[in-house]
């Protein structure tokens, strides 16, 4: 069986990266997957030090993880970028430089990469592209931002699968009914876009209003939700811990406002009317709102492709 690692922002809470993780493992269930996460479970392994507490964890489980293993893949989401974190770019460049130090091929699958505000950011992504043996990104932006950059880097332009896994859910036969319902989907940290959004919402126009927090353990995020409510006092917050949840919560609403990704991308994936609220110019969900979702599916498809024969041109050489 083909071992590999398995890096993202996993174990932090957030629902997109969690349907990611939990991708990965079913779609390629022939592979035998160590995780990296930022609180690890049992068989999980534990991010590698970024500062003086991460040292007192046993990071030293993820080195031999990460030199056992046939390839290394970072797994979907947007980890190279510094809107809102720079040390985000240097804890990913850190596990994808150590990886090649230990003689590991990389794989960096479904990402977004960039927008980058500074010189820092951007070389640490672009040196950690530079690194991976093959790239494949969710949309067109990463994709023109990377090969803007003369390395000289073929990049698979794929789309994030949890979409194809949205659409599954949305056949299954569920208890819904049509409701006039609108949904308001944050982050833990809105922007004044987005608080303005909020305050404009004509809420006479809906039986109801849910506040569907995708991060439900985390404490930021949790007054966030509150303070909305206090916006919109019929609001009704509630905590989303799967995607079968969200699917359900957003089934046949009325309308979306959202600043997160898979929020985004699971009322797109329904159909629904959706109002995207970018963080940045640029970013990724301004991407998103300017997608051709009719290549969605066969751009997945792509990405998957490409993963596979990663996966057996590792095992080609090892035989």
């Amino acid at each position: 069986m083909k071992r590999a690692v398995l890096i993202g922002n996993y174990g932090v809470g957030n629902l997109g990266d969690e349907a990611l993780r939990d991708y990965f493992l079913r779609e390629f269930a022939e592979v035998q997957w160590q995780v990296v996460s930022a609180e690890p479970q049992a068989g999980e392994l534990p991010r590698l030090p970024g500062g003086l507490r991460s040292l007192l964890r046993p990071w030293w489980k993820t080195i031999a993880g990460l030199w056992k293993a046939d390839l290394v893949v970072l797994g979907g989401g947007s980890l190279f970028t510094d809107v809102e974190s720079l040390y985000a770019c240097f804890l990913w460049w850190w596990h994808v430089a150590l990886s090649r130090l230990l003689g590991q091929p990389v794989h960096v699958a479904f990402q977004g990469y960039g927008p980058f505000r500074s010189t820092l950011g951007a070389w640490l992504g672009r040196s950690a592209i530079a690194m991976a043996e093959a790239v494949s990104v969710r949309d067109v932006e990463s994709k023109t931002r990377i090969e803007s950059q003369g390395m000289n880097k073929k990049v698979i332009l794929s789309f994030d699968p949890v979409y194809k896994e949205i659409l599954a859910l949305n056949e299954e036969k569920m208890n819904t009914r049509i409701k006039n319902v609108y949904v308001i989907i944050p982050r833990r940290n809105p922007t004044k876009a987005f608080w303005a959004a909020v305050s404009n919402l004509q809420t006479d126009r809906y039986d109801a209003m849910h506040i569907l927090s995708l991060q439900p353990d985390d404490v930021v995020e949790q007054r966030t939700c509150a303070a909305i409510a206090k916006v919109l006092p019929t609001a009704h917050i509630i905590r989303i811990r799967s995607l079968l949840e969200l699917v359900s919560a957003c089934k046949d609403v009325s309308g979306i406002l959202t600043q997160r990704y898979h929020g985004a991308l699971a009322g797109l994936a329904l159909g629904l009317a959706v109002d995207i609220i970018p963080q940045r110019p640029n970013d990724k969900l301004a991407a998103l709102s300017i997608e051709n979702r009719s290549e969605w599916l066969t751009r997945i498809d792509a990405g998957e492709a490409v993963l596979r024969e990663a996966f057996h041109d590792q095992t080609s050489r090892l035989h």
